[in-house]
């Protein structure tokens, strides 16, 4: 069951991306009740996700980008998965004080919130994604996998 939760973040991902979009569409369209469901469903969604998140990587760890097999490819990848990983600190809190606000119908400060936590869980939702489909099918491990220390080593040597 471990083995699936990369693919289930992933789908979780896809669907919060799904999720935003039809919040920020249904509120340009003045529907607010359709937003707030749409918004809260993203939150949901994004909570399933993190839950799933921390079990895989608590039982497993990291999956280790195979630098030797793709040297050039790890120029995409990281730079993706770094902007990816610092921005999703700030998610929690950005959503959590969107959310808030917008429950409490403190319009002015949710409007100053969503500037930021909008685009930023949108990226964040977008790039995991994109990090899953470089890890898992772009540049697959057909070498079995590398442990942590190799790993950093390969990176060291990119650099």
């Amino acid at each position: 069951m471990v083995d699936w939760l990369p693919h289930i973040n992933a789908t979780l991902n896809g669907i919060a991306t799904l999720l935003l979009i039809l919040g920020f569409v249904t509120i340009k369209k003045k529907n607010e009740s359709l937003h707030k469901k749409a918004m809260l469903g993203g939150f949901a969604v994004s909570g399933v996700f993190l839950t799933c998140y921390l079990i895989y990587h608590g039982m497993v760890g990291s999956k280790l980008f195979p630098v030797e097999q793709y040297p050039m490819g790890a120029y995409i990848y990281y730079p993706i998965l770094l902007s990816h990983v610092v921005l999703a600190v700030a998610v929690p809190f950005l959503a959590i004080s969107a959310i808030y606000y917008g429950l409490k119908d403190r319009r002015e400060k949710h409007k100053k919130v969503v500037k930021w936590a909008f685009p930023v869980w949108l990226y964040v939702s977008v790039t995991g994604v994109v990090v899953y489909a470089l890890l898992y099918w772009v540049f697959p491990d057909q070498a079995g996998g590398q442990d942590e220390v190799s790993q950093s080593t390969n990176i060291q040597q990119i650099l």
